[in-house]
């Protein structure tokens, strides 16, 4: 059989249509061309199987699979509109899956690198030796817990100085100051309260401390002072809520209602102070873990905390 100047070889219907002469073979594998073929063996395209290689190298343009190219092309033109919708909507779905995963993936990195950026290494202060310290990831909450005299204040101090713009939210918390940050506290104080919480000068100072500060992270002393259970209940519930920016937060505490062992998030870290002065270290919230015991020991429910706040351990007149 002899080619016309109406059929085209492969080579030649492939240049003319912008596509390989692999993707042609594609579209006949698929059962969606059936060109002629010469006496030996070889391939010829005519008028139609170009048409028909154009609407389905148009339709792959579109990202379509080739075997719903075939379901279309076979049912004509009346199901192209409806088989091209259905395509539209297929592809806004997968758009909104892509950009869901990119957020994703965009926290996940904004969280890789607060984690690098806020990473903790200092020499522990008296009382311990001057040994190097290394906390190697912030997580939102850092519980600082530890007996009397354990030195857990102080190392809260050289962990405020050691990272970055960050605070030390001490015992003395004044409710008067910025205007701007007593109104911001005051939303805090009216959330609070609707969750449970007990309206107190001890809870409004320390809501206005954390809305007055305008460091990255904050580090805030005996976070339980003055507030009853049912406040500190609601307040642990308020934190966890990241409500304060989403800053980084290490929260001195003894007191069970806000570290409670058996209500910890993979977005809370303890780190215990041992009464020895032995390195402080980093305790998983679970029974059998080193630490564990000593930690829960050294935690009380605000009646019993009650009773020894403002209790301070001896400590030699030399520093």
């Amino acid at each position: 059989m002899r080619r016309s100047g109406l059929h085209l070889t492969a080579a030649e219907a492939a240049r003319e249509l912008g596509v390989s002469a692999k993707a042609l073979r594609l579209y006949e594998r698929n059962g969606l061309l059936a060109p002629l073929r010469t006496a030996a063996g070889w391939r010829i395209y005519g008028p139609s199987d170009l048409t028909r290689a154009r609407e389905v190298a148009a339709l792959r343009r579109l990202g379509m699979g080739l075997a719903q190219i075939k379901g279309v092309l076979s049912a004509g033109s009346s199901n192209l509109d409806a088989a091209l919708a259905a395509h539209q909507a297929g592809l806004e779905s997968q758009i909104g899956r892509m950009t869901e995963t990119v957020e994703s993936v965009e926290m996940a990195r904004k969280k890789v690198a607060l984690a690098v950026e806020a990473a903790v290494l200092l020499d522990l202060p008296w009382p311990w030796g001057g040994e190097r310290f290394e906390l190697p990831a912030t997580k939102p909450i850092t519980y600082i817990t530890g007996p009397l005299g354990s030195g857990k204040t102080r190392l809260a101090r050289a962990i405020s100085e050691a990272l970055p713009d960050t605070d030390f939210i001490g015992l003395e918390r004044q409710v008067d100051g910025d205007a701007a940050a007593q109104a911001r506290s005051g939303i805090h104080l009216r959330q609070l309260t609707g969750h449970g919480a007990n309206l107190s000068p001890a809870l409004a100072a320390l809501l206005f401390a954390v809305e007055a500060s305008k460091a990255a992270v904050l580090v805030i002393d005996m976070v339980e002072q003055g507030l009853d259970q049912v406040t500190q209940q609601a307040l642990r519930h308020y934190l966890r809520s990241q409500a304060f920016g989403k800053r980084p937060l290490f929260l001195l505490t003894r007191s069970s209602s806000l570290l409670d062992l058996a209500d910890m998030s993979a977005d809370e870290t303890i780190l215990y102070c041992p009464a020895n002065h032995d390195m402080p270290m980093i305790v998983p919230p679970r029974r059998g873990a080193r630490g564990y015991e000593a930690v829960a020991t050294c935690l009380a429910t605000p009646a019993v905390r009650s009773r020894t706040e403002g209790v301070i351990a001896f400590r030699p007149s030399a520093v």
